[in-house]
C-alpha cells in the first residue's frame, strides 16, 4: 500500500500578489494530484497538505521559490490513506483567526522554548504553568499532565478567557501550546500586552514536541485537523473518530456507543426525537422573532390592492366598478386616483377611469410609500414536523392579507420564515382573535388535514369573556348565520334563510366586575359563529367593536395594539395528524382576561 506524506506547517511573513499565487498554487497542486489547504494572507501562510512524496517536495520547492518563504520549514508524517477529500487554497485576513488589533507575529513573537528544553524542565520539577490554548474538543484526546485548560470553542475566544485568569498567573513562567505552535504566535504577544511577564511558547507545538520527545509528561492523544483525527506520540494515527454532527473526537469507546451513529450523531449530541424537535421549534423560534424586528410592513413600500371585477360591472367603465366593489371611497376619489396613476393592470400600468372592463378582470390600487399599521407578531411555535405547522395567532394579527394589511399578516411572516415552502392556514382566526392556528407544510398534508374540518372531525374550544352574567350554567344555541355579509362584511342570524350553525356554551366563572368567562365550542365552522352566537344571546364579547351591547353592529376593523382585546381565545384543538393520522390535542396558554382568580391564582376554575 502507497504511503501517504502528510506535511503542516505555517510562516508569518509579508505576502503580496495573493490572488495569483493562490490560482498557481491551485493548479500545481491538482496537476500534482495533492490535497489538503493552504491558507494565504498578507501576514503569512498556513498549510495542511497530503500526497506523494515527490509531489509534496515539488509544492515545498515552489513554497520556498517565493520571497520570504526561502526558509520555510515543514512537520512531516505519514499515513497510509489520504487524509483530505479536496485541495483547497484560500486567501484570509488572517491565517489563523484572532481578532485582536496590533498582533504582528511576523515583527515579533514571545520567546520560543525548545521541546527538549521542555522536556527537562518537566523532568527537573521546574515551577512552570503549562498553559493549553486549544479548544475543548481538542484538548478532549489528551493533553499534558497537569495543563491548564481555558475551556474555549474557538480561538477568539482566547483573549476573554485570558482576562480571566488569575492576577497571580502574571508574575509566574508559562509555557504555553498548541497543536503546530500557530496559536501560540498570536497568544503569547497577546498575553504580554495583557501584563504577564514571562511567557514562553512551545516551539513547533505537540506535534513537534512527540517528534522530539515522544509522550513524556503528555496524556492521550493530539487531536489534527484532518481524517486521520488523532496521532499518538509516535505520529501514527490513532482509532479516534470525530462525530460528522458535532465534531466532537470519539474514542474507541465512545463509538461502541449505541448513540453513535456515523454521519448522524454521537454521546455528546445524540438527541431523542422529542429532543430534536424541541431544538429545531427553538431555533424556528429564533428565525421567527427576528423576521418581525422590525415589522415587515413598517418599511415603507408601494402596497397594491386587488380589485376584481364583477359580472355587474361587465362592459362597463371602470368607474363603475371600482365605486361598486369599494364603496369606502367616493366617486370623486376614485376619479383623482385613476388621474394619478393609481389604478393599474396587472403589467402594473396605469389605466384610465374611463377605460372598459370585463369581469373576472383584476386591477389593482396603488398606495405608494404605504406603511402598514402596528400588529402584534409575538407569534408563539407549538409545534412543527414535516406535515404541519401548530402556532399561538396573537391579536391584533390578520392572517391573510387584504385592506390595510399586506406584510403585517401572518401568512407574509410565515411565508419569509419557512422560504420557499408557504405553510397553508387549515383554518383561519380573526384578526382580532388569540390562540391555536395549524397550517400545512404542503398540498399532500393540507389535503389530509382540511377535510377533517368538513367531516366535523376536529374539535375546537375557545374562551371568551363576556358582557353580563349569563342566566344558564351550559346552553346550546343553534341560531341559524346568515350565508352573505351585511354590514362591513358582518354575519348576522338569519332564522328563515340562513346556514345551520351550533354552539355549546358552559359558563367557567361570573367575575365581580359584572362579566363573565364561557368555554364554547362550536360544532359547525360558520363566519364569526360563536360571536354572532354571543352577541345573539345578549352576551356580547368584551371588545368586541362588530357586535356591540346595544344590539348594534360597528365597523369591523383590525383593532391597534393598545386597544382593548377581543376576549376570545381558540384555547384546544383536538384533531389527527395527517401523517400519522394519530389523535393529537394542543393548547395555547389562556390570556389574562382568562384568568379567574381564586385560591388558587392563576387557575381556571
Amino acid at each position: 500500500m502507497p504511503i501517504t506524506t502528510n506535511i503542516a506547517g505555517y510562516k508569518f511573513v509579508p505576502l503580496t500578489d495573493l490572488k495569483p499565487l493562490r490560482f498557481r498554487l491551485m493548479d500545481l497542486c491538482r496537476g500534482w494530484n495533492l490535497k489538503g489547504t493552504i491558507l494565504l494572507s498578507t501576514e503569512g501562510i498556513n498549510l495542511f497538505v497530503a500526497g506523494a512524496t515527490a509531489e509534496v517536495d515539488l509544492l515545498l520547492g515552489e513554497l520556498r521559490s517565493i520571497r520570504g518563504l526561502e526558509d520555510f520549514q515543514v512537520k512531516f508524517s505519514e499515513s497510509d490513506h489520504q487524509p483530505f477529500r479536496r485541495m483547497l487554497v484560500r486567501i484570509k485576513k488572517e491565517i489563523i483567526a484572532f481578532g485582536v488589533e496590533g498582533i504582528a507575529p511576523g515583527q515579533r513573537t514571545s520567546p520560543k522554548l525548545a521541546p527538549a528544553t521542555l522536556k527537562q524542565w518537566l523532568d527537573e520539577g521546574r515551577p512552570v504553568t503549562l498553559l493549553d490554548t486549544r479548544n475543548t474538543y481538542e484538548v478532549k484526546l489528551g493533553t499534558f499532565k497537569n495543563a491548564m485548560v481555558l475551556g474555549i470553542d474557538h480561538f477568539r475566544e482566547f483573549p476573554t478567557a485570558v482576562r480571566q485568569l488569575p492576577e497571580s498567573l502574571k508574575n509566574q513562567p508559562i509555557v504555553m501550546f498548541c497543536t503546530g505552535g500557530i496559536r501560540c504566535e498570536k497568544a503569547g504577544p497577546f498575553m504580554e500586552m495583557e501584563g504577564f511577564q514571562n511567557i514562553h511558547q512551545l516551539d513547533g507545538g505537540i506535534l513537534k514536541y512527540f517528534e522530539d520527545c515522544g509522550g513524556s509528561h503528555y496524556q492521550g492523544e493530539c487531536f489534527v485537523f484532518d481524517q486521520r483525527v488523532g496521532v499518538d506520540p509516535e505520529l501514527k494515527e490513532t482509532e479516534s473518530a470525530q462525530c460528522y454532527r458535532c465534531q466532537s473526537p470519539l474514542t474507541s469507546e465512545e463509538q461502541s456507543d449505541t448513540r453513535y451513529v456515523p454521519g448522524k450523531s454521537c454521546p455528546y449530541c445524540f438527541l431523542t426525537t422529542e429532543q430534536a424537535a424541541a431544538r429545531n421549534l427553538e431555533s424556528r423560534q429564533q428565525t421567527l422573532n427576528l423576521a418581525v424586528t422590525p415589522l415587515p410592513g413598517s418599511v415603507p413600500q408601494d402596497n397594491f390592492r386587488p380589485i376584481q371585477v364583477p359580472e355587474t360591472c361587465a362592459g362597463g367603465p371602470l368607474i363603475d366598478a371600482l365605486c361598486r366593489v369599494v364603496r369606502a371611497m367616493s366617486r370623486e376619489d376614485w376619479l383623482q386616483s385613476c388621474q394619478a396613476g393609481r389604478v393599474v393592470d396587472r403589467e402594473y400600468k396605469a389605466v384610465a377611469a374611463s377605460h372598459i372592463v370585463q369581469a373576472g378582470e383584476r386591477y389593482y390600487h396603488k398606495t405608494p410609500d404605504f406603511v402598514e399599521p402596528d400588529v402584534n407578531a409575538a407569534i408563539e411555535l407549538l409545534h412543527e414536523d414535516e406535515a404541519f405547522i401548530a402556532l399561538v395567532k396573537p391579536a391584533p394579527l390578520p392572517m391573510h392579507p387584504g385592506g390595510r394589511f399586506e406584510r403585517n399578516t401572518l401568512q407574509h411572516i410565515l411565508n419569509q420564515v419557512y422560504h420557499p415552502q408557504k405553510p397553508h392556514p387549515a383554518h383561519r382566526l380573526d384578526a382580532n382573535t388569540t390562540g391555536v392556528v395549524l397550517l400545512t407544510r404542503t398540498r399532500h398534508f393540507a389535503s389530509r388535514l382540511q377535510p377533517q374540518f368538513a367531516r366535523g372531525e376536529i374539535h375546537n374550544t375557545y374562551l371568551a369573556r363576556v358582557q353580563g352574567w349569563p342566566t344558564w350554567d351550559s346552553t346550546t344555541c343553534e341560531a341559524s348565520i346568515g350565508s352573505t355579509p351585511s354590514v362591513a362584511g358582518l354575519r348576522e342570524v338569519d332564522v328563515e334563510s340562513g346556514l345551520t350553525a351550533r354552539t355549546d356554551f358552559q359558563v367557567l366563572s361570573r367575575l365581580p366586575d359584572g362579566t363573565a368567562v364561557v368555554k364554547a365550542v362550536p360544532w359547525t365552522g360558520r363566519t364569526n359563529q360563536i360571536r354572532v352566537h354571543l352577541w345573539h344571546l345578549g352576551f356580547p364579547i368584551c371588545g368586541d367593536v362588530s357586535y356591540l351591547a346595544d344590539g348594534k353592529l360597528g365597523d369591523a376593523q383590525t383593532v391597534a395594539p393598545d386597544d382593548a382585546p377581543l376576549c376570545l381565545h381558540a384555547w384546544r384543538i383536538q384533531f389527527k395528524h395527517p401523517l400519522t393520522n394519530k389523535p393529537m390535542e394542543l393548547e395555547a396558554p389562556p390570556p389574562d382576561w382568562a384568568v379567574c382568580f381564586s385560591s388558587q391564582r392563576d387557575e381556571i376554575i
